[in-house]
C-alpha cells in the first residue's frame, strides 16, 4: 500500500505573521502622535499647523520609502554594500566641512539647503547594520576568529560611531555601538572578545565626558534635578512637572502648558511630556507597551529568518526601533541622563521619520519575502548557509 505524503506545511502570509502586529502598531503611534504634535507646536508659527503639515509630508515620504523598501531584492542589494558603505562615510565627513555642515546648537550634523536638512547620522545606523550584516553573514564561519571575526567588525562599528561622534552627536554613537555590538554577539562572536571591547567602549565615553565640560555638568546636575532646575536640568525638571499635571487621565488635547515656553523642544526629543501631560498615565503607559509589542513581536518574526544575512538585518532594524524608544522614554522620565533623541514615529523631524519608514519597510519586505523561500545561485563571494 502506498503510504501518503503528509501535506506540506505553507508558511504564514504576511497578514498572518507577527511582521503585521508591527505594522499596525506603528501605524497606531503615527496617528496618535499628530494630535499631541499639534498642540506642542500650535504656537510655535504664525501659522499653527506649520509643524503639522510638516509631519504629515514626513509621514508622506516615509511611506514611499517604506512600500519601496518593501518591494526590493535585498540579497541582490548586497552586491552595493561597500557602495553603501563608502556614501555613509561621505555623508558623515562632509558635515563636519564648514560651509557644507550645517551648525544648529553647537553640533554640525545636517547637510542642507536652505530650510530643506537631513541628518546623515540617522541613515549612518542603518547602513551600519545593512554593512554589517551583509559582512558578518559571508563569514559566518570564521565568526570565532579573532581577526575576521572581531577586528574586522569592531573596525566597522568603530569608524560608524567615531565620524558621528565627531559631529558630536554622543547618544547617536553610542546607539549605533550598542546595535552594532548586539548583532555581533547575534551572530556568534565570543564572547572573550565582546566583553572586553563593552568595558573599553564604556571607559571610552566616560573619557570623553569628563573631559567636555558641559557634558560633564550635564551629567553631575542629572544626579540631582531638584537643585539644579534652573541650569542643568531645566528641561528635564519642566518634564516631570509635565508628568506630574497630567496625572492619570491628563488634562485633555490641547489643555497642556509645558510646552508654552515652557519645555525646550517639547515636539522633538520631549515629546512624550507633553503626551503625559494632555493624555495622562493610562495613555503613555499604552505607548510604552506598543514599543514593547514592536520589540516581542520582532523577536516571534526573527525565528523564521532563512539566513544569516536576513535575520541580522531585520534583527538590526527592530534593535535601532527599540533602544531609540528606551532611550527617548528614559531621558524624559528622568532614568537617563539628558540627551537629544527623537521618540520613534511620534516626534518631529524629517530625516528620523524617513530612517523610520525604510526599517518598516525592511521588516515588511522580510515578512513577504521569507514567507515565499526561494534558493537563488548567488555569486561566490555571497555564499553562505540557508536554513
Amino acid at each position: 500500500m502506498k503510504k501518503k505524503t503528509p501535506p506540506r506545511r505553507s508558511s504564514p502570509s504576511f497578514a498572518q505573521s507577527p511582521a503585521m502586529v508591527i505594522v499596525l502598531c506603528v501605524l497606531g503611534l503615527l496617528i496618535v502622535g499628530l494630535p499631541v504634535l499639534f498642540s506642542a507646536t500650535a504656537g510655535k508659527s504664525s501659522w499653527p499647523f506649520f509643524y503639522l503639515v510638516k509631519q504629515v509630508v514626513g509621514i508622506s515620504a516615509a511611506f514611499v520609502l517604506c512600500l519601496i523598501v518593501s518591494r526590493m531584492d535585498l540579497e541582490y542589494l548586497r552586491r552595493f554594500a561597500w557602495v553603501i558603505g563608502v556614501a555613509t562615510i561621505g555623508a558623515l565627513v562632509l558635515t563636519a566641512i564648514p560651509g557644507i555642515g550645517v551648525t544648529v546648537n553647537g553640533s554640525r550634523r545636517w547637510l542642507g539647503v536652505g530650510s530643506f536638512r537631513l541628518q546623515p547620522s540617522e541613515f549612518a545606523k542603518l547602513s551600519l547594520v545593512f554593512c554589517l550584516a551583509h559582512y558578518l553573514a559571508i563569514n559566518q564561519t570564521r565568526i570565532g576568529e579573532f581577526r575576521r571575526g572581531y577586528v574586522y567588525p569592531i573596525a566597522i562599528i568603530g569608524l560608524c560611531a567615531g565620524l558621528i561622534l565627531l559631529q558630536p552627536d554622543f547618544g547617536t554613537a553610542a546607539l549605533a555601538v550598542a546595535v552594532g555590538v548586539l548583532m555581533l554577539f547575534l551572530a556568534g562572536a565570543r564572547w572573550l572578545y565582546i566583553l572586553p571591547t563593552l568595558g573599553a567602549v564604556i571607559a571610552g565615553f566616560a573619557a570623553l565626558v569628563i573631559n567636555n565640560p558641559n557634558r560633564l555638568h550635564r551629567f553631575t546636575a542629572f544626579l540631582d534635578v531638584e537643585a539644579n532646575k534652573l541650569d542643568g536640568t531645566y528641561q528635564l525638571y519642566q518634564s516631570l512637572a509635565a508628568f506630574a499635571v497630567g496625572g492619570i487621565n491628563g488634562a485633555g488635547i490641547g489643555q497642556g502648558r509645558q510646552q508654552n515656553h515652557f519645555l525646550p523642544e517639547a515636539h522633538t526629543d520631549f515629546i512624550f511630556a507633553v503626551m503625559g501631560e494632555e493624555m495622562g498615565l493610562r495613555f503613555t503607559l499604552g505607548v510604552v507597551i506598543t514599543y514593547a509589542i514592536i520589540f516581542l513581536f520582532g523577536l516571534l518574526h526573527l525565528r523564521r529568518a532563512p539566513n544569516l544575512f536576513q535575520f541580522l538585518l531585520v534583527a538590526g532594524s527592530i534593535l535601532l526601533v527599540s533602544l531609540q524608544a528606551i532611550i527617548n522614554l528614559g531621558v524624559v522620565t528622568g532614568l537617563l541622563p539628558t540627551k537629544g533623541m527623537s521618540l520613534p514615529f511620534i516626534s518631529a523631524g524629517l530625516s528620523n521619520l524617513l530612517l523610520m519608514g525604510l526599517l518598516v519597510g525592511i521588516i515588511v519586505n522580510s515578512a513577504r519575502t521569507w514567507a515565499k523561500p526561494n534558493f537563488v545561485h548567488r555569486s561566490r563571494d555571497l555564499e553562505e548557509v540557508v536554513a
